[in-house]
């Protein structure tokens, strides 16, 4: 009868055979249906929803933003009775004593009135615009019930920066990583359209946050690894990792929101959320913003650690599961101690201002830490931080299950 036998140079893990892998194959075939049918139930109707009054003009109409060119800067007197309005003129001068402002000449440069100039006034104060000859800014048009058209400023023209800025990322990516960069490029943009397409119009639509934010993240998980890393069973283990560990990162995220009481209605866009739209649970928004803000730092762990467990694999023939285990945990506590106090520090750079604001008021640190600001950010780290810490002994124990060294030859 014809026996198999291995010699010892090349024994290592005992083989686990095709029974592993189908098992985890199989969840995630099983885990994709389900985030299909997920998708499916909790696709957004794309009803038009109706525009927040603060951004509608005296017609009920969008307020829409034009392209402007600053022509000239000077001093004068405020209270001009051009600001705004639509020139094809000189501005007329100010009040006399009603004080010095700065008044900037713009050059209307789209929508109906390209061509003619405006001018828009600012108090020479801190935290005002301080507009050069030259630059490109974009402005409002809005129309009153008489039909006069006014401008405004509403911010500095970014496009070109912006785009610069990406593709200098782009460039550098591919480069430096090649195909695998691309394919990464490509994985951010699945990402942002599964959250424009999908996430966003859900919740518009009022559909519970927390499986639209779940499902959301496995369908950017599934694209972003299979097409950052490639399709195999080290990639399927990293994504099996993160999708577990994901879930915890979900269930940790409602215990802490309902111990520490947190509401979310101490952030200026959830008022404005409640404001406009009754219909969506601000709590729900900050749970779902809890389990998105968690896939980033999970990923980069669980990727790492199943790439960490097959090279200890490819590389130690001799070794046996539990050593290859052993060996990748002890990169992984030097992961967990490196991307924590990332996490952290990141969420405290982010909270500078509030922060700053506070140790000017002579708040004490008790008092800081506890007010529902910092303590949504104390919450979103400590979840963070221990799904993070979860995901490394998780995923290396399925790497190291399925994980075999190349060398192995059976015969």
């Amino acid at each position: 009868m014809a026996h198999s036998h291995s010699h010892s140079h090349h024994s290592g893990p005992a083989p686990v055979g095709p029974i592993a892998a189908r098992i985890v194959v199989g969840l995630l075939i099983a885990i994709g249906i389900g985030v299909l049918a997920g998708g499916v139930l909790l696709w957004p109707s794309q009803q038009k929803v109706d525009i927040p009054m603060p951004l509608q003009d005296a017609t009920g109409g969008a307020v829409s933003t034009e392209a402007g060119r600053v022509v000239s800067g000077t001093l004068g007197d405020c209270g001009s009775p051009s600001v705004g309005r639509v020139l094809t003129t000189a501005p007329t001068p100010g009040t006399p004593g009603a004080g010095t402002c700065v008044q900037a000449l713009i050059e209307i440069e789209s929508g109906a009135n390209v061509g003619a100039n405006t001018l828009l006034e600012f108090s020479p104060s801190p935290g005002q615009p301080n507009l050069a000859a030259g630059e490109h800014i974009r402005i409002t048009r809005q129309v009153d019930p008489q039909g006069i058209t006014s401008y405004a400023f509403y911010d500095y023209e970014r496009s070109w920066p912006l785009i610069l800025l990406a593709a200098a990322f782009a460039v550098v990516i591919v480069v430096v990583a090649q195909w695998r960069g691309l394919r990464a490029l490509i994985g951010i943009l699945v990402a942002f359209g599964v959250l424009v397409l999908f996430l966003l119009p859900a919740l518009r639509d009022g559909a519970p946050a927390v499986p639209v934010a779940i499902v959301a993240s496995a369908a950017i998980l599934y694209a972003v690894l299979y097409l950052a890393h490639g399709v195999s069973l080290r990639t399927s283990a990293a994504l099996l990792g993160t999708l577990t560990s994901l879930l915890l990162a979900a269930g940790l995220s409602w215990a802490a929101i309902e111990m520490a009481h947190l509401t979310g209605l101490s952030e200026d866009q959830n008022n404005q959320v409640t404001a406009y739209l009754g219909h969506i649970s601000i709590t729900g928004l900050l749970l779902a913003g809890f389990i998105i803000g968690s896939l980033g730092v999970l990923n980069d762990v669980t990727v790492a650690q199943s790439a960490t467990v097959f090279e200890l694999a490819n590389v130690s023939e001799n070794a046996s599961r539990r050593a290859i285990f052993t060996g990748a945990m002890r990169v992984g506590r030097d992961h967990i101690a490196s991307t924590v106090y990332t996490l952290v520090l990141a969420y405290a750079g982010s909270s500078l201002p509030l922060l700053l604001l506070f140790s000017v008021a002579n708040r004490s640190l008790g008092d800081v830490l506890t007010s529902e600001s910092v303590a949504i950010e104390i919450a979103r780290s400590a979840v963070g931080g221990i799904a993070l810490a979860l995901s490394v002994p998780l995923t290396t124990a399925i790497a190291a299950v399925l994980a075999s060294p190349s060398g192995r030859r059976v015969s």
